[in-house]
């Protein structure tokens, strides 16, 4: 399949054509296994070093933990993975997060978590005096009850590197100055501000795969 390994729908599993890895064999338990509680389906990302990472993805059967897909590649931050992330830090946050809607330009794929097709008017509140930090939000850039410039953190959604993107649960208490805006997204091919990028056609797969009560791991080598 080249150096980008897709995800195929096969008898209502997701399942990689690749070879099964060796993380598959039987009794094996993945790192994240006892953080995430009840938690079926799990995206593990692996910084292995600067802004590159490895993506697994895994299914709770009654086997155990099973390879849904695997070695799959993403970008990380500029500067990589952080445990004490915060705004501006060009980062990826270290943690277990939940995986709470998806959003996109392009219309909905399909899957189980809920969807917002976004455009010109949609913005992710990067505004740490405003309300709604750390939120989507709707509304025309000269009406925005917030700071709509990217020096403050707001974010446009109606970028190409979102044609399709998962939202993570970071930051939810959305403290002032502690980050927002994280998101498994469609690649550029190169770094992130913060989020894990992905190739646009291996991100659709795992959506329409996705369903509520996700997670996502993300730790470094």
């Amino acid at each position: 399949m080249g150096g980008v390994r897709r995800l195929l729908m096969l008898v209502g599993v997701a399942v990689l054509t690749l070879a099964t890895p060796p993380a598959a064999q039987a009794g094996f338990t993945p790192w994240f296994a006892r953080s995430v509680g009840s938690a079926t389906q799990v995206i593990s990302v692996v910084g292995v070093g600067g802004s590159d990472a490895k993506m697994d993805v895994w299914q709770r059967t009654r086997r155990g933990w099973e390879p849904v897909g695997a070695g799959i590649p993403a970008k990380i931050g500029a500067k990589g993975m952080s445990a004490d992330h915060f705004d501006g830090s060009m980062m990826t946050p270290m943690g277990i997060y939940t995986l709470d809607f998806a959003f996109g330009t392009q219309p909905n794929p399909g899957g189980g978590l809920p969807y917002v097709q976004v455009g010109p008017d949609h913005w992710w509140d990067g505004d740490m005096k405003s309300p709604t930090y750390n939120t989507m939000q709707v509304c025309k850039k000269e009406q925005c009850p917030f700071s709509t410039a990217l020096s403050n953190g707001t974010e446009n959604l109606n970028i190409p590197q979102y044609a399709h993107a998962v939202v993570m649960g970071v930051n939810k208490a959305r403290i002032p100055g502690k980050g927002g805006a994280f998101f498994v997204h469609t690649t550029d091919g190169g770094p992130t501000a913060g989020c894990v990028a992905i190739d646009d056609a291996t991100l659709v797969s795992i959506i329409r795969w996705l369903r509520p009560g996700a997670m996502i791991a993300l730790t470094e080598k």
